[in-house]
Formats: structure tokens, sequence, C-alpha cells
């Protein structure tokens, strides 16, 4: 039985390593970016909903969860047209709120950093120095609580409003899987 998990390990790590070497090929033979644009560096805010395990509990005890906000620090590199990968930061600015027969209930809000793929779905072009793109990929994240820290897998996505060569603004959404939190994240950033 560990030679099938060795040999399979083998396997999987010859298949990443061969992906890594596929899209370095095709960074540099595909991709016609303006100017080697590749790399994209913004700040923003992010709002994180109630989760739905605490819908039953609401149901029941009327407890009512507040949005909790926090600063996001995002940035994107862009190996081929199509394929972004990013690295970002989420620092709460608040504590979580909960209103609990109604009295506000306090709770520390850990914050997390992430990484993950995203996919260039399509493009809108609005004139020549303006466009539409709509994002959307895998993430994973890693909950920073020094009592209770968590990977958790993120699925999420944007649409971002470019002017110029640099300037853009975007709104998304997010869904964290684990701890069934919805959110949603804004802000305006620089492409180098």
């Amino acid at each position: 039985m560990k030679k099938y998990i060795r040999n399979s390990n083998t396997f999987l790590s010859i298949l990443f390593i061969t992906g890594l070497f596929h899209v370095k090929a095709e960074a540099i033979t595909i991709d016609s970016l303006k100017k080697n644009i590749h790399f994209e560096l913004s700040f923003g805010q992010s709002l994180l909903f109630i989760s739905n395990s605490d819908v039953v509990n609401i149901r029941n005890t009327s407890n009512i969860v507040m949005p909790t906000s926090s600063m996001l620090f995002f940035s994107e590199f862009r190996p081929a047209k199509k394929i972004r990968i990013l690295v970002f930061f989420n620092l709460p600015t608040e504590a979580k709120q909960f209103l609990v027969n109604g009295q506000l209930v306090y709770e520390k809000a850990s914050p997390s950093i992430g990484s993950g793929l995203e996919f260039k779905i399509f493009q809108v072009n609005i004139d020549s120095r303006s466009k539409i793109e709509f994002e959307v990929g895998p993430l994973l994240s890693t909950i920073l609580d020094y009592r209770n820290s968590r990977v958790v897998p993120i699925i999420a996505g944007r649409i971002k409003i470019m002017r110029g060569e640099n300037f853009l603004m975007y709104i998304g959404w997010s869904y964290t899987f684990g701890v069934n939190t919805l959110g949603m994240f804004y802000g305006t950033g620089s492409v180098f």
C-alpha cells in the first residue's frame, strides 16, 4: 500500500512540475500583452457575510450576524494572457459582531492570507482605452488564529474595469468552504 501511495505522490509531483513548465512555455510563446503588463497591485475592502450554518441559529434564537469589514491587500501575476496567479491578505478592521436578544456581542476577527489561480473568462472593450474583464478561480486561504488556524478552499470571481494602460477598479464575490462564509470585495489598483 505504501508503494502505491509513494508512486501516486511521485506521479502528482511530476504532473505539477510539467504543468508549471507548460504555463511558463505558454507565457513565453503565446502571451501578447501590451507593453509587457504582467503584474497588478491593489488595495481594497472586503465584507464577510453570514455563514450558512448560522442561518439555522438565527431562525431558532433570533441572533443576527453583522458583516465584518477588513482591508484587502491584493497582488496578481500574469504568466499568460488568461491565467492569473494571485496572493491576498485580509486584515479585519473591526471585531465580528452579533446581535443577540437586542444586545451587540463582539468576537475577535482573524486575518487571513491566501493564494490561487484565476482565469479570465471574457473581456468586453468599451473604447480604445477602456475594457471590462471577468475573472473566476479557486483559491486557498489560511485563517491566522493562534488557537485554531486552518486552511480553507475559496471560490472567487471579480469584474474589473480597466482605464488606460494601468488603472483599474473591481468588485467581486467569494465563498469560503469549511466556514461557509460569503464575502464581497472591491478596490482600485495599478497594473505594471
